[in-house]
């Protein structure tokens, strides 16, 4: 039903299709969706850091009542998002890329911004949710998403795009809000052009942020302006940066891509902390989650899906598929595969809607049941029924190369981390990268991630971010396949301990 109701930054009245109780429903509803995406990043002073900030902002918004919370997501993408009721996300990948608190406080504000002024309710209303899907937008091709409901479901929101209205908006909100609370937003502005240089060491491929929040030109001077009028009224002259506070917080953070959490490698998937591997087809793409990992092929015909299975023993994971799936089985066989206890399933299944309904063509599917060290995982293998034939050997060379790992080389690999190193002596960038064990091919890298150039000079005693490790894993020989897709079925802690179960 439609209604009209006051916007609490304009004031102005609006149609909306979604209330300010439907809207708190919403981002409790997605917030588990959101995790089981992405993860969340167990850093607890990290956490309280956001937590504190983020609680003071909200309280001085145009919806201080509203209950916000922030999450802190276990993923290398450049990003941080806000959905319906208050809730907002950042990734570590956007956190090690912030260089003082003012540039982290500049994007808090402006995604609260997005909370305050109602945005993705407006999204919801014009598009009445239409499904955006973030796994399957990557991997999978139109076709296939008509019948493949793997990690597209319930978080489609997130991605829609705001209007250069939404964001201009947002920005002023950011620079009203952070500005309010003590904060120079000026580096607001300045992480804006740290991600336009990210995008241009990309060439075509935009950091997160600025694909689902469009970055019109004038961004930068924009929000340059803005900080000048406001501050220039402002009885508070004295605005926080806190740039080696913030750095330090962020000291020992987990950079780019968790080996620890699995990994691709010449064609093989490798998860050093449940100690397992498994081959997959050359030439198909790979989307890893704290839930599942996704394989398809580049015209997204087909889909391999692994995950865990339900249920205490081999038997009752078939059956509990079979009766979550509405599956048709063709045919089962009990096997080993690599010495573990395994079903293999051949099913059928016929897309309905709620009445019943056949709403597609009939997929057929390839599972296989594995079981070792306490775990049931399934490896599902589906395409069309008409199209099964031509990739049951990629499913089953899949399912049948399941294996343990054992290799040290693969077991003991860490990710690369964060280090805050302080300049020895008067000097450049470049020369204060390199004497910190930066090779060549990853200083412009470097530069992007302490928001410099290379030239810039340092003073002794500077801080600057560096990564652990980097001398030995330089940009040609990071573990995957797919540094673009690649995510974690699993979380690992900021300690090496061992990672909890897939989607615990």
């Amino acid at each position: 039903m439609y209604s009209c109701s006051r916007n609490p930054v304009t004031g102005k009245r609006e149609v909306m299709l979604m209330s300010e109780g439907q809207e708190s429903a919403m981002g409790k509803e997605y917030d588990p969706s959101v995790i089981a995406s992405y993860g969340l990043y167990d850093d607890k002073t990290i956490q309280d850091f956001i937590n504190d900030k983020g609680k003071e902002m909200g309280a001085i918004s145009h919806r201080p009542d509203l209950d916000y919370q922030f999450r802190v997501l276990d993923s290398p993408v450049i990003n941080a998002f806000a959905v319906p009721g208050g809730y907002i996300y950042f990734t570590r990948g956007i956190l090690a890329h912030f260089s003082n608190e003012a540039e982290f406080m500049g994007v808090l504000g402006h995604e609260i911004g997005h909370v305050t002024a109602r945005h993705s309710a407006k999204q919801y209303s014009k598009s009445m949710l239409a499904q955006v899907g973030m796994m399957a937008g990557v991997v999978f091709s139109e076709d296939f998403r008509n019948f493949a409901d793997a990690a597209s479901q319930g978080i489609g929101i997130l991605f829609l795009k705001y209007s250069r209205d939404n964001e201009s908006e947002s920005d002023k909100l950011g620079v009203v809000y952070s500005t309010e609370v003590g904060y120079d937003s000026h580096k607001m502005a300045d992480f804006f052009k740290t991600l336009s240089r990210l995008s241009e060491a990309r060439g075509q491929s935009l950091p997160d942020f600025l694909s689902t929040h469009p970055n019109p030109a004038n961004r930068y001077e924009d929000v340059h302006q803005m900080t000048d009028k406001l501050q220039s009224v402002t009885k508070n002259q004295a605005f926080t940066v806190n740039r080696d506070k913030y750095l330090r917080l962020i000291d020992g953070l987990v950079y780019g891509e968790d080996p620890r959490q699995g990994f691709a490698e010449n064609n093989t998937f490798y998860h050093p902390g449940l100690k397992f591997q498994f081959p997959f087809p050359r030439g198909w793409n790979l989307a890893n989650s704290p839930s599942q990992v996704q394989i398809a092929p580049k015209d997204g015909k087909a889909l391999i899906i692994f995950s865990l299975a339900q249920g205490s023993s081999l038997d009752q994971a078939a059956q509990a598929e079979v009766q979550a799936g509405k599956l048709q089985v063709v045919e089962t066989n009990k096997l080993q595969v690599n010495g573990a206890n395994a079903i293999a399933m051949i099913s059928d299944q016929v897309p309905t809607d709620a009445n019943g309904q056949a709403t597609g063509k009939p997929i057929r599917i390839l599972t296989y049941f594995i079981q070792r060290d306490n775990f049931i995982y399934k490896i599902h293998g589906m395409a069309l029924k008409t199209d099964f034939n031509t990739y049951y050997s990629n499913f089953q060379q899949t399912a049948k190369g399941f294996a343990g790992l054992t290799d040290p080389a693969k077991l003991n690999v860490k990710p690369e981390r964060i280090k805050i190193a302080s300049a020895s002596s008067n000097t450049t960038l470049r020369n204060a990268l390199t004497s910190n064990g930066i090779p060549s091919d990853r200083l412009n890298e470097l530069a992007i991630l302490n928001g410099m150039e290379l030239t810039d000079q340092l003073q002794k005693g500077t801080l600057f971010k560096v990564v652990s490790d980097a001398a030995t894993r330089s940009t040609k020989n990071t573990p995957t396949n797919n540094p673009e897709n690649s995510r974690a079925i699993d979380k690992d802690q900021k300690s090496d301990k061992k990672p909890r179960r897939i989607g615990g």
